[in-house]
């Protein structure tokens, strides 16, 4: 399976609890992190339910 690194970009400041929550079980905690997950559905949903928030980085 294809990889996926994923950055957070924008603050969690006044985000709904439930895009934080996303953003946490993503793995991400500080803005300019970065984590690697394989594609999969579920981690595709979570991505594209906080999409305005982070940077996709293929490779």
């Amino acid at each position: 399976m294809d990889k996926v690194k994923i950055r957070l970009k924008r603050s969690l400041i006044g985000r709904k609890k439930e895009q934080k929550d996303t953003v946490y079980a993503l793995g991400l905690k500080k803005i300019g992190s970065v984590v690697e997950h394989k594609k999969s559905p579920e981690i595709l949903g979570m991505i594209n339910k906080v999409d305005f928030l982070l940077e996709i980085i293929e490779g």
